[in-house]
């Protein structure tokens, strides 16, 4: 009979598990921020191409290849947001008067109601550009927050700066890296039209007094061509055409402190130039809720839907009148589908829990 030889045991090893940094703030110690982008009810093409721009724009921080079905209800997102940290969802909703876009922070609340009035796709802005920039790094840093015209004082504008500001990982100043600095977030606030500018840039930074192409030639590390010139030193002191070295006059210089790239050098001048990403959005904000896209009414842009709840305990078809009162004064007028997408998504979690 043949023998068999006995394997040797081999000892059980625990593995190492490495703390990830990444999921904790260096500088608050709170948990870094992150996103669900999704939508509730059905959205045309040009929107869900929307939704891809915003999801690209939250990164890194974010599902970028979130799957949504129909049958999915708030509750499904908000089980699944605990175990993975997400503490913002951002949800684009379409009715007759037009899309919304809700930014509400999970699990409790509150949540920001913005109508859509104007959006344009991050597609359509390359478009529209001579040379559009995207380079392959350019999404694995969050971008950085600027917030215009939101000091005014009143209480909404306030909830709206924190909700924006906590969205996004904050930065120290002392100990970032400038070579993690390349997008800027940026929300313009009007105070006559009440209307909300979204804009989404690249930073770029280019040496001052440098002509365009000895900068491509540093980059690239390509051999010009030199056929037509009599010297080496026509191309270094050819005038080439105006982009070549327009605006290093007229933009933001500033002084670096430490190298970024082979083209700008620490304790050198560099011109800061914006280039637009997109999407670029135009924001009304129409109403705030406590909760999670429920509860009370903080702020309503058609009139303070909390003042007429007292009304509505005169009896049981005053309340109901009211409520339907303080649904238009919220939503505006034939806006009744807004609410009703409320209604589905309780209908889904009562559902949901009737078959538990």
């Amino acid at each position: 009979m043949a023998r068999f030889r006995d394997k040797k045991k081999k000892g059980f090893v625990k593995p190492v598990v490495k703390k990830n940094l990444k999921n904790v703030d260096h500088i608050t110690g709170d948990k870094v921020p992150k996103s669900f982008v999704f939508a509730r009810g059905k959205l045309p093409a040009v929107l869900r191409q929307l939704q891809m721009d915003l999801r690209k724009l939250m990164l890194p921080f974010t599902a970028l290849k979130l799957k949504e079905k129909k049958r999915n209800s708030l509750k499904d997102f908000l089980n699944v947001a605990g175990p993975m940290g997400v503490t913002h969802f951002m949800i684009l909703s379409k009715t007759t008067t037009g899309p919304y876009l809700r930014v509400a922070r999970t699990p409790q609340g509150p949540t920001l109601t913005f109508k859509v009035k104007d959006y344009t796709l991050a597609v359509d802005v390359a478009r529209s550009q001579l040379r559009p920039r995207c380079p392959q790094d350019l999404f694995k840093n969050p971008p950085l927050i600027v917030l215009s015209g939101f000091g005014t004082g009143e209480q909404h504008l306030k909830l709206a700066t924190i909700m924006f500001q906590n969205i996004f990982p904050s930065i120290d100043i002392n100990t970032v890296k400038l070579s993690s600095c390349q997008r800027i977030v940026l929300l313009n606030y009007d105070k006559e039209t009440k209307l909300i500018d979204f804009r989404h840039y690249s930073i770029r930074l280019e040496p001052v007094g440098v002509t365009r192409r000895l900068r491509k030639f540093v980059q690239n590390h390509q051999v010009p061509d030199l056929r037509n010139l009599q010297d080496v030193s026509d191309f270094v002191t050819k005038a080439g055409y105006g982009s070549e070295s327009e605006g290093d006059e007229d933009a933001a210089t500033v002084t670096l402190s430490n190298d970024m790239g082979r083209v700008n050098r620490a304790s050198t001048k560099s011109a800061v130039k914006l280039q637009e990403l997109g999407p670029r959005m135009t924001l009304h904000l129409i109403k705030i809720e406590e909760g999670l896209c429920t509860g009370g009414v903080i702020f309503s842009e058609h009139g303070d839907g909390d003042k007429k709840k007292p009304e509505s305990k005169e009896g049981g078809t005053a309340g109901n009148a009211a409520g339907n009162e303080d649904d238009e004064g919220i939503t505006g007028e034939g806006e009744e589908s807004e609410t009703d997408d409320y209604e589905d998504a309780n209908g889904d979690d009562n559902e949901m829990s009737e078959d538990e």
